[in-house]
């Protein structure tokens, strides 16, 4: 199981889409474990303009992961790629970004929450 650290705000849709994105191109299990940038200035100061940023890990950030590409190389980079998904999402199919992933199921693994603090 791969643990991962989504540094996120409340209402950020390029979080919430990164999330999707994430649900659909992680290949095996995962644990996402978000932190709330808003609750700690040293967090915000960090993370509060770059959000959201993924962290591995090792530690290695990924700026800007809601653009597929550059979260399917990161994937693709630790062996966490799922290339069946990432084949569909490029074909066309799927894509979290026009509405095709189911948004029931999401917010089920995430149990309904956009951050965990």
């Amino acid at each position: 199981m791969t643990h991962l650290t989504l540094y996120t705000t409340l209402g950020c849709h390029l979080c919430e889409r990164l999330e999707a994105l994430l649900d659909v191109l992680h290949g095996g299990e995962y644990r996402l474990h978000k932190v709330e940038i808003s609750e700690d200035e040293a967090l915000m100061q960090r993370y509060g303009v770059r959000i959201p940023v993924l962290v591995d890990e090792t530690g290695e950030e990924l700026d800007l992961g809601f653009e597929p590409q550059r979260l399917a190389s990161w994937l693709a980079a630790r062996g966490r790629l799922d290339e069946a998904a990432w084949r569909r999402l490029q074909a066309g199919e799927g894509d979290p970004g026009n509405g095709g992933y189911d948004t029931a199921r999401t917010l089920a693994r995430s149990g309904g929450r956009r951050y965990l603090g």
